[in-house]
C-alpha cells in the first residue's frame, strides 16, 4: 500500500533519464501524484529506450528503475493543442518539475514567469547540469562529468591508478533528492502564501557541495586530500579495506573504543600496545605498517567469520559484488527487495529494489512505471 504522506500533491514531470525521474519517484512512493509529461514524437522519456533489457515496446528495466508509481500523459508541449492540454494540467498541479538542459525551460515556457498567470501558486523546479543563469546554461552535462570536475575522481581509487569514477551515478541520485526536497519546501510555502517560485538545483552545484569537509580543509588550510591505499579515510585509521582469508572486508575503527575492541576480539592486543598504533594520529602516520599488520591478522579468518565475530561490536562489513549484496539475508530481513507486477516481464513480475523510506515501519508497495500515454484518458478525457 502506498503511504498517503503526500496525498493531494500533484506534480507534472517533464523529465528524462535518471536524475529528475529518481527525485520524482521518491515523491511518488510517498503518495504524490506524479504525472510524466512525455512527447510521443520523441518516444517519450529516453530511458524507455535504454537497454540492454527491454520489456515490450518503449519500456525497459532501466526505465522501470526510475519511474515506478507514476502516471504518463503523452502530449507535445510545443504544439498548440499540446500546450493547451499542458496548461489545463498546470491549473490543477502544485509543481512542474524538469531535468532539462539549463536553456530549455525558458524555450518550453515552463518557468514560473511563464506559468504564474495560469496558476500563481505553481512551483517550477528545475534540475539541470550547470544551472540556468550562467555561461554554461546551454551545456549538456552528466553525472560522470561532475565527478571529474568536482574533484571526486581525484579521491577515488588507488594512488597509482588513473583517476576513477564511482561505480554508480551518485551525483544524479543526490541531485534528484535535493530537487525533491526543494520542491516540497517551495510547495509548502506556496500553499501558505498563494505564490509559487522557481527552484533550481544542478548536478555541478550538488557535486561540489558533496566535497564537504575535504573542501573546507582545502579552502582554509590548503590541505588537499588525495587517494590513499585501500580507500583509507583521510584522517582516521584503520578505516579502509582489509584482506581476509577468502576476500575483502571494510574495517572502520573510528573511535579509540572500536580500536581497542578490535584488538581484543582479533586476539592482537599487542597492536594496541605498539607505539606506532597507540593513537589515531599515530596509526594514520604509520598507515603502511598498520595495513600490513592488520592484513596478517585478518587473513587468518574468512570474511564471513570476521563478520560474525565483529558484527555489532566493531564497524566491519564484507565487500560484496552486486549479486552477493542482493543475496545478503539482511536485505531480505529489512524487506529491501520488491516484486512489481508487469505484464511484459518474465513470469508477469519484475524483481526490484524497494522504497528506501519507511512509514510507520512499512515500505511503500510500488507499482510498475507507466506505459507511454497510459493515462491520457484519465487526465485529458476522450482525446486520442
Amino acid at each position: 500500500m502506498t503511504p498517503d504522506l503526500l496525498k493531494g500533491l500533484r506534480i507534472l514531470a517533464v523529465e528524462q533519464y535518471g536524475a529528475g525521474p529518481y527525485g520524482t519517484m521518491l515523491l511518488a512512493e510517498l503518495g504524490a501524484e506524479v504525472i510524466k509529461i512525455e512527447a510521443p514524437s520523441m518516444g517519450g522519456d529516453v530511458s524507455r529506450s535504454v537497454g540492454p533489457y527491454f520489456l515490450g515496446d518503449k519500456d525497459s528495466q532501466f526505465y522501470q528503475t526510475f519511474s515506478r508509481s507514476k502516471k504518463s500523459v503523452a502530449l507535445e508541449i510545443k504544439t498548440d493543442d499540446g500546450r493547451r492540454d499542458f496548461e489545463q494540467l498546470v491549473r490543477s498541479a502544485d509543481a512542474v518539475v524538469n531535468n532539462l538542459r539549463g536553456d530549455q525551460p525558458a524555450k518550453l515556457k515552463i518557468t514560473y514567469d511563464d506559468l504564474k498567470a495560469i496558476k500563481p501558486a505553481i512551483v517550477c523546479a528545475h534540475l539541470s547540469a550547470y544551472g540556468r543563469d550562467n555561461e554554461r546554461a546551454a551545456w549538456p552535462g552528466y553525472d560522470y562529468l561532475m565527478q571529474a570536475e568536482a574533484g571526486f575522481m581525484s579521491v577515488t581509487g588507488e594512488p597509482d591508478a588513473p583517476p576513477t569514477r564511482f561505480g554508480l551515478s551518485m551525483v544524479d541520485f543526490m541531485t534528484g533528492a535535493q530537487m525533491a526536497l526543494g520542491c516540497l519546501a517551495a510547495v509548502m510555502k506556496a500553499r501558505e502564501t498563494g505564490e509559487g517560485c522557481d527552484i533550481d538545483v544542478s548536478l555541478f552545484d550538488v557535486a561540489l557541495h558533496q566535497l564537504t569537509y575535504p573542501g573546507v580543509w582545502a579552502m582554509n588550510g590548503g590541505d588537499i586530500v588525495g587517494r590513499l591505499p585501500r580507500g583509507a579515510h583521510p584522517a582516521i585509521a584503520p578505516s579502509q579495506t582489509v584482506k581476509t582469508k577468502d576476500g575483502w572486508g571494510l574495517l572502520m575503527c573510528q573511535t579509540p573504543k572500536f580500536w581497542d575492541t578490535f584488538c581484543a576480539l582479533a586476539d592482537c592486543a599487542w597492536m594496541a600496545e605498539d607505539e606506532r598504533f597507540s593513537s589515531i594520529p599515530a596509526r594514520r602516520k604509520n598507515l603502511a605498517d598498520l595495513t600490513e599488520e592488520i592484513d596478517n591478522v585478518m587473513s587468518e579468518k574468512t570474511t564471513a567469520e570476521w563478520t560474525a565475530l565483529l558484527g555489532g561490536k566493531v564497524p566491519f562489513a564484507p565487500v560484496y559484488d552486486i549479486e552477493e549484496a542482493l543475496a545478503n539475508p539482511y536485505v531480505k530481513d529489512v524487506a529491501m527487495r520488491d516484486r512489481v507486477e508487469h505484464g511484459d516481464a518474465p513470469g508477469g513480475a519484475l524483481n526490484m529494489l524497494a522504497a528506501p523510506i519507511k512509514v510507520n515501519g512499512a515500505r511503500a508497495a510500488a507499482t510498475r512505471a507507466p506505459k507511454l500515454g497510459e493515462h491520457n484518458r484519465e487526465y485529458l478525457g476522450d482525446k486520442s
